[in-house]
């Protein structure tokens, strides 16, 4: 029996305009969430179509009830994403343009690649996410607490259901494909997918929000686009465009914490991998244990101020 609770949440983002620049402090990271904002509609759009199709497939009755609790919490994500989303395209209305294509992206995979390569693309990546989000919660002063709320309470609410699930996809591949080799050979294309989509985010936001209100170039998250900007900045033969500074959304961080999760993220592509034995972000025991609580979770740190609580 599955252990995943659906829990609906709603984080008024309609009540006030939404940001784009959520934290003032880390511009990089403030674009770097938005842009997994962006991905996550429609990466999660794909799997819940996914689930819904493959359902026929699945003759053990655990692994389908682990199915319909991932998709059904995936589905909360989405609509959560969608709410923040919308926010910043009622102050920038050009990037629902943008919006369309990462939905576009992903709806082409669904039309042009087989169920089984589309398990494949999310048990991949979902692996991926219990080191890369344990960095980032494991570091929540310095990425969420200085943020707008509303968004800092969203990503917390959404990273830490994705620590909760994060065996639900290899499951469910496992039952259904079930093989190492398959879904190892598929990473290459899904990671390339990954950051391309990523890159029609970041390509949106550089041209539809101003720089004054964005303050860097938001392709700066990829390596390679400040190597180009750099040799361009030198070259006068070569056409340059400056879009502005580009610092990395983890410059914060330390170092070592970051090589941790990188090591993560490889093993998480081994064959065997079990995100079952992965070290957890001790802000998800915390967060869940407020949650049953009937802490307002909605408003994570805003509502403790108010009760008058600590981490």
């Amino acid at each position: 029996m599955t252990n995943l609770q659906v829990r609906k949440m709603r984080f008024a983002f309609a009540d006030y305009d939404v940001p784009f620049l959520w934290n003032e402090e880390n511009p990089a990271f403030s674009s770097m969430a938005n842009a997994v904002s962006f991905l996550a509609i429609g990466f999660e759009k794909m799997i819940v179509n996914m689930i819904r199709e493959i359902t026929p497939r699945i003759t053990d009755p655990e692994v389908l009830e682990e199915a319909n609790a991932f998709m059904y919490q995936e589905g909360q994500h989405s609509t959560a994403h969608r709410q923040h989303v919308k926010g910043l395209i009622k102050s920038y209305p050009e990037l629902q343009e943008t919006l369309d294509d990462v939905i576009g992206a992903f709806d082409k995979l669904t039309a042009e690649t087989s169920p089984e390569y589309r398990l494949a693309y999310t048990a991949d990546l979902e692996a991926t996410f219990t080191p890369v989000f344990k960095l980032m919660l494991d570091n929540d002063a310095a990425l969420f607490r200085p943020g707008d709320d509303r968004v800092a309470s969203l990503f917390i609410w959404h990273f830490v259901e994705e620590v909760e699930h994060r065996s639900s996809a290899l499951i469910i591949f496992d039952a259904v494909v079930g093989s190492d080799l398959y879904r190892m050979r598929q990473a290459p294309s899904v990671f390339k997918h990954v950051l391309d989509v990523i890159a029609i985010a970041c390509e949106g936001f550089n041209k539809h929000v101003p720089l004054q209100e964005r303050k860097i170039d938001t392709m700066s998250m990829f390596a390679s686009h400040r190597r180009k900007q750099n040799l361009r900045r030198r070259l006068p033969f070569l056409q340059y465009q400056d879009h502005g500074p580009m610092p990395r959304a983890f410059d914060v961080l330390p170092l070592g914490e970051q090589l941790v999760a990188l090591v993560g993220i490889i093993r998480s592509q081994m064959p065997k991998h079990n995100p079952d034995h992965e070290k957890l972000p001790a802000l998800a025991d915390v967060w869940f244990r407020r949650f049953d609580e009937g802490y307002d979770v909605s408003h994570w740190y805003t509502a403790e101020t108010v009760g008058g609580r600590n981490n």
